[in-house]
């Protein structure tokens, strides 16, 4: 299918009232609060990698993170995966940086919702 021709163009609008009683601002704040952890979701990437334990502090160093990195040993010795989230607009620098610093088998997922 292809779009022929716009019939209507619309927005939603979310707005508030100072004569709203508390109850339904307590609903709307959080309303808000989930519309804003999947906003901010859709411009994340959580990425997961296998990094060797001598380069565990490189490789971090390269990643901007939330708060900090997780960081699971594997069952290889010398190796542990490293977890965390970036910015999708950072993504493909913070990539090739930290394949350059011995990060392996990099696997990035969509997030749904960021609860922060």
């Amino acid at each position: 299918m292809k779009e022929v021709l716009t019939i209507f163009d619309s927005q939603a609008v979310l707005c508030n009232s100072k004569s709203f009683d508390i109850s339904k601002s307590e609903i709307l704040n959080k309303l808000i609060f989930r519309i804003n952890s999947v906003l901010r979701a859709k411009q994340s990437k959580y990425i997961l990698m296998n990094v060797p334990n001598d380069k565990i502090k490189t490789v971090s160093s390269l990643l901007p993170v939330l708060k900090s990195p997780t960081i699971l040993p594997l069952e290889m010795d010398g190796w542990s995966s490293l977890h965390t989230v970036i910015d999708d607009d950072k993504f493909w620098e913070s990539i090739d940086s930290i394949k350059d610093a011995g990060a392996e088998d990099i696997l990035v997922c969509p997030i749904e919702k960021m609860v922060l």
